[in-house]
């Protein structure tokens, strides 16, 4: 697999949910204990990050005007809304542009892959400290984490899941290993797909997992105790442990995550690739529970080659993946209860390198989102000439944080409390974009 400009592997294969069944690895009983008190709105999220950074001077926010060493190779067309046009390789999704908004007048601070990663997966830029090469390594809690923690879970389903893996800033920080998500760690595009901790181990009969479960709760007896004095919220992954085994004869739960079961016409429309299966599947679960499910999908890193990456591998999965996700939700009466976010952790230079690619650039980039309750077909804000800077009161993480959170009914003003008693705001400040609303 290609590695990211910062040399490091961005592997698909990051072993956290898909552990053993009782492993010490984060697994289903961990991604189950999860407070359920919270009162909410009803609507789940779907984030699909674009790991590595989408160009969307090239896709969302096109500049035919500018100089040829910034336009770039692609042209812009008009979609289903009225000055919202995007390029000419995105005619599906251009269809689907009065079911989602843009924001083109974003941009932050940062242009290095870790940190600004874990500012768009967080709402918090890290501060000093900060390892990037670790898994998870949050400074504070993803945004999944985050409503597992104020939502909890919803039925037999976790509140938070992963696909196809486990995003190095995708954990739960100081909310601990309740509030990690269950990770999926496969490719739902694979004809083998399966969801390990679904089953039981291949050596473990159906028959004898309540010999099992019963053995278990045998040893936990002699560590329970000592548990609760070392940690209070301990036992808590022995309550949801029954959970767990609940969900592995849960035949709703199984149901949601057998993609196998989607009609092939279906599954053909959201695109047979790993970002058109995921976008399936994370629609499969919003509406069998889950609270909040986030896609990362790689490698929008395009330093060399922008334009012939972009038009043979990426937006041929881009365009029918994200289209369809509108427009099933729309169809199933969905989009109004999940709210779907789409972005990269930066964009690209505007400026085109002597390698026909873009570099890194936080200063000015689009974020696609709709549904939940917020109002599509707009464009909010917009760039200058060569979109280098905002033109506009610019928007950024808190600000996405702090609308993300409001629709679905979690107040921004919140505060979460670390094992010590510290208190942590929920969104480090942030503004509505009422734009949206």
């Amino acid at each position: 697999m290609k590695s990211f400009c910062d040399g490091l592997s961005r592997r698909d294969a990051l072993r956290i949910g898909t552990a053993s069944l009782f492993g010490s690895a984060i697994g289903l009983p961990q991604a189950l204990a999860a407070d359920t008190g919270a009162k909410h709105k009803d609507i789940s999220l779907i984030f699909v990050f674009l790991h590595g950074g989408l160009s969307t001077i090239d896709t969302l926010d096109m500049k035919p005007d500018a100089p040829a060493e910034f336009r770039g190779e692609f042209n812009p067309v008009k979609t289903k809304v009225p000055g919202m046009d995007m390029a000419d390789l995105l005619p599906k999704l251009g269809q689907q542009a009065d079911k989602f908004s843009l924001v083109r007048s974003f941009r932050h601070h940062n242009s290095d892959h870790g940190p600004a990663d874990h500012y768009i997966l967080t709402g918090y830029f890290p501060t000093a400290g900060f390892n990037p090469n670790l898994t998870p390594n949050n400074q504070r809690p993803a945004v999944g984490s985050a409503i597992s923690r104020t939502l909890g879970p919803k039925g037999s389903v976790p509140a938070y899941v992963a696909i196809p893996k486990l995003h190095p800033s995708g954990g739960p920080a100081y909310l601990g290993a309740a509030h990690s998500p269950f990770v999926i760690d496969a490719d739902p595009n694979s004809a083998s797909f399966a969801v390990p901790d679904l089953l039981p181990p291949p050596a473990i009969a159906a028959n004898r997992l309540d010999d099992r479960k019963r053995l278990l709760e045998t040893v936990d007896r002699f560590h329970r105790e000592a548990e609760s004095r070392a940690n209070k919220s301990a036992g808590a992954v022995g309550t949801f442990r029954d959970k767990a085994f609940d969900l592995m004869t849960s035949r709703a739960a199984k149901q949601a995550f057998d993609i196998h079961s989607e009609p092939e016409k279906m599954r053909d429309e959201y695109g047979r690739n790993t970002l058109g299966q995921s976008c399936l599947m994370a629609r499969r679960l919003v509406e069998a529970g889950v609270r909040c499910v986030t896609i990362d999908h790689s490698n929008y890193d395009t330093h060399d080659g922008n334009f012939d990456v972009l038009k043979k591998t990426l937006l041929p999965m881009f365009d029918p993946g994200i289209s369809t996700l509108f427009r099933d939700l729309s169809d199933r009466g969905l989009l109004d209860t999940t709210l779907v976010v789409v972005t990269g952790e930066f964009g690209r230079t505007p400026r085109i390198n002597k390698n026909a690619g873009r570099d890194h650039w936080g200063p000015s980039f689009t974020v696609l989102l709709g549904g939940g309750g917020l109002k599509g077909g707009r464009v909010v804000g917009a760039s200058d000439a060569r979109a280098e800077r905002p033109s506009t009161d610019p928007y950024g993480p808190e600000d996405l944080f702090h609308t993300m959170y409001a629709q679905l009914g979690i107040d921004p003003k919140a505060e979460f409390h670390a094992p010590d008693g510290r208190p942590f705001a929920l969104v480090n400040n942030g503004k509505l974009i009422r734009e949206l609303l």
